[in-house]
């Protein structure tokens, strides 16, 4: 019987290829279909299951697929050591099932259906390992989409008022009304929460504690981007204060994870960082109504993601499970394979020309700089983009530079050839995809014409960033590290802004201590003091006292024997 693995990794390939060919038809002849499924008719009412292909649809569950089949290729050898493999690659499998329901649903109950599946199958693989710090992870990751399944519960709820859930219908025709402003306010809310804008954030780094697979499909390429793909769906109902708001908080996003990730020492975080870093840009993008460049950077990045995440799995898996950078380096003579394709994904997540982040990012800089913005987002996109590179540089720096600062008896190897061959699937996408999504998706050639200054200001700040990241990461005898100097700025950025503390000992440290005043001073104090313990004191000393009257003096006993006789006649 063939591998469970196996079949799956040929079943999504052919499955990805399939959708790729068929997007690109219904981009050329310009082609929507609906398929509306009868799911049941009673009394004339009938339930109706629909779905919505566009070429947008087609093209992100080609991609899903894609990166899902080498995801699963690679667990085969990642998750060899798992007595349960089988259920871990079903997990994945229905992951996946959740994103295409998801992503091909015109309708609110449909999308809530797909939204609810992939948090409850996330959480579901965050807490595989089974350890107190999976479990913290996997609640905080929960309960912060939870908040977005609230939204988007509520949202359905006002859809009522338009007597059908089919939101495509409605978005442009009734942008001004009352009520679709609360709709798109909630479904801003729902797609903040999933794709961890601030101050929903902290869940995403959190999240890393589960196996380096599904960080690599679920939190970089698919699960986060689910939010920038809603709005993309919604973005003709926005208003222009809701694009304000959206553009503010997702430059801060950016802005904050550029920061974080360039003084955090775990891989798994500083990816998870860069993510972050990446969503925010597609957020901005789309707040300036942009959606399909937001789209066109949502598929390049989730290629080099993806195959960042795989690379840093496999020097994790080699390193013997270490994840601090610090015990890394000089990883080039013993893994040459998986650095060169970690350093491609670098380049192309820095926007180096000719790679495929470079056609995405570079377009949405020039875009971007063409609008009238004013000067604090300007500052702040190209800042962010310094810090991209300047943290992707440090990781060259810590990884692949200088000597391996691990214990000396280790013999590094590249055996794992399962999974440098599905990392080899993705590297050919992650050069030349950019190059071939830019002739596709858009109908027409664009020529953005700038100021010298403003047409180089990306790779200047490319430069600088690398520079900025080279001195941040320098440690030698004669040179003093940068972060070290300035301990308690790093300790606030690389705690990204105290998020995750404010996100788990903020919201319930005073309820836990209210909870504890109530116990020990109302329900185990005065209230039992004034309540059951009280009365059982009173008629227990009050019973003893005549207990011992009626016990101990027999005269006594038979006066108030005849007392109570008199008192009876």
């Amino acid at each position: 019987m063939m591998n469970i693995c196996l079949r799956y990794y040929v079943f999504f390939l052919v499955l990805s290829l399939s959708f790729f060919m068929l997007s690109i038809q219904f981009i050329s002849q310009d082609l929507v279909y609906f398929v509306e499924y009868e799911v049941l008719l009673l009394n004339s009412s009938p339930i109706v299951m629909t779905f919505l292909f566009d070429w947008m649809s087609l093209l992100f569950m080609s991609f899903v697929l894609f990166i899902s089949s080498a995801v699963i290729w690679y667990s085969k050898e990642y998750m060899s050591g798992d007595h349960n493999l089988d259920r871990f690659i079903l997990l994945v499998v229905m992951f996946v099932l959740s994103m295409m329901l998801l992503i091909i649903s015109p309708n609110l109950i449909s999308i809530l259906l797909g939204w609810d599946g992939l948090g409850l199958v996330s959480y579901c693989l965050v807490i595989y390992y089974q350890n107190v710090k999976s479990l913290n992870a996997g609640m905080i990751t929960a309960l912060t989409n939870r908040i977005g399944d609230v939204a988007l519960l509520m949202s359905i709820a006002w859809m009522l008022n338009y007597g059908s859930w089919n939101y495509v219908f409605y978005l442009e025709e009734v942008k001004t009304d009352f009520y679709m402003k609360i709709i798109t306010s909630l479904v801003i809310l729902a797609a903040m929460t999933k794709s961890a804008q601030i101050p929903f954030s902290s869940w995403l780094p959190a999240a890393m504690a589960a196996p380096t697979p599904v960080s690599s499909l679920v939190h970089s390429s698919t699960l986060v981007t689910a939010g920038v793909f809603l709005l993309i769906r919604f973005n003709y109902s926005m208003t222009e204060e809701m694009l304000c708001f959206l553009l503010f908080i997702s430059s801060m996003t950016m802005f904050m994870s550029g920061l974080g990730a360039n003084f955090e020492f775990d891989l798994k975080k500083i990816i998870a960082l860069s993510t972050l870093s990446q969503l925010g840009l597609m957020m901005m993008i789309l707040s300036l109504g942009e959606y399909k460049l937001a789209f066109f950077h949502l598929l390049t990045h989730a290629l080099f993601k993806a195959l960042l995440f795989m690379c840093a799995g496999n020097v994790i898996h080699s390193m013997m499970n270490c994840q601090d950078i610090r015990f890394m380096g000089g990883l080039v003579q013993s893994l040459p394979l998986t650095c060169v394709y970690m350093n491609i994904c670098n380049l192309s997540l820095c926007g180096i020309p000719f790679l495929s982040g470079f056609y995405s990012k570079d377009l949405i800089a020039e875009v971007m700089s063409m609008g009238h913005l004013n000067v604090f987002i300007y500052m702040i996109f190209y800042i962010s983009i310094g810090l991209t590179v300047s943290y992707s540089f440090r990781l060259v720096y810590y990884l692949f530079v200088g000597d391996l600062n691990f214990t000396s008896l280790i013999a590094l190897s590249e055996k794992s050839y399962i999974m440098l061959k599905s990392m080899g699937l993705l590297i050919f996408l992650v050069i030349i995809m950019g190059s071939i999504l830019s002739w596709v998706m858009f109908d027409s050639c664009y020529l953005i014409m700038l100021p010298l200054y403003m047409k180089i200001m990306t790779l200047v700040m490319i430069f600088v960033g690398m520079m900025i990241g080279y001195l941040m990461a320098k440690f030698t005898l004669i040179s003093s590290n940068l972060s070290l100097n300035y301990i308690n700025v790093s300790v606030y950025l690389s705690g990204m802004w105290n998020m995750p503390i404010l996100s788990t000992l903020g919201v319930n440290f005073y309820p836990i201590f209210l909870g504890n005043f109530y116990i020990k001073s109302l329900d185990q104090g005065w209230v039992e003091y004034f309540g059951s313990q009280n009365l059982y004191n009173f008629f227990r000393h009050n019973s003893k006292i005549i207990q011992f009257v009626s016990s101990n003096n027999i005269k006594l006993f038979y006066m108030l024997t005849v007392i109570f006789l008199l008192f009876m006649m």
